[in-house]
């Protein structure tokens, strides 16, 4: 088959090109989220996750939150302290993460829901998995920037403990989305109050 030209091996294929995906119209709609494990703090402390929510309209970071993994306790306290600065947006867009989605064999026919899943399903917030890391290419170029601008500022400022970290992202957020960020192409907010109950 080679001989003939039918199959060719896979380091001399041409790399796959993938159309980049038109940013969306609206603030909010969605939000890419995912977790970076990197050592955050170099040789100060050991590696940890950083949780990174993107604006999809905007590039905007939404949120940053220090956690030991990127597990679904971690998921669920930087998203209600997201939906609490900024409200419900109508959607999250993640990878098929086990926190996102049920990975297991038996339940792949949708019946299955994940506990985070069940989470966002109660104020009415969509959650979308992307099928390649290219989807969500918003936030995994976020990831890249924040692994060198971020250690950086953490090593400045001899910050070594989570705790610390995330008092620190109020005004690194502020400072990285006045350089980075786009404007939306509307006005419109598609992220909703949430209810007091």
């Amino acid at each position: 088959m080679a001989e003939a030209g039918y199959w060719v091996p896979r380091l001399q294929r041409p790399p796959k090109i993938y159309q980049p995906r038109r940013r969306r119209d609206y603030l909010g709609e969605p939000v890419q989220i995912d977790g970076s494990d990197h050592r955050w703090f170099e040789d100060r402390m050991p590696a940890c996750t950083a949780l990174v929510y993107v604006d999809d309209a905007t590039s905007r970071i939404m949120a940053i939150h220090f956690a030991h993994s990127e597990s679904v306790f971690s998921y669920f306290v930087a998203t209600r302290a997201y939906l609490e600065r900024h409200g419900k947006p109508a959607a999250f867009y993640s990878d098929k993460a086990s926190v996102f989605r049920v990975n297991h064999p038996a339940t792949r026919d949708g019946s299955g829901c994940t506990q985070f899943g069940r989470a966002l399903y109660e104020p009415n917030i969509e959650g979308i998995c992307a099928n390649s890391s290219q989807a969500k290419g918003r936030v995994e170029r976020a990831h890249l920037t924040l692994q060198d601008r971020l250690v950086k500022e953490l090593s400045l400022r001899g910050i070594s403990t989570l705790e610390a970290a995330n008092a620190f992202m109020p005004p690194f957020i502020a400072d990285y989305n006045q350089r980075f960020a786009k404007p939306p192409k509307s006005g419109h907010d598609r992220q909703r109050p949430v209810r007091p109950d």
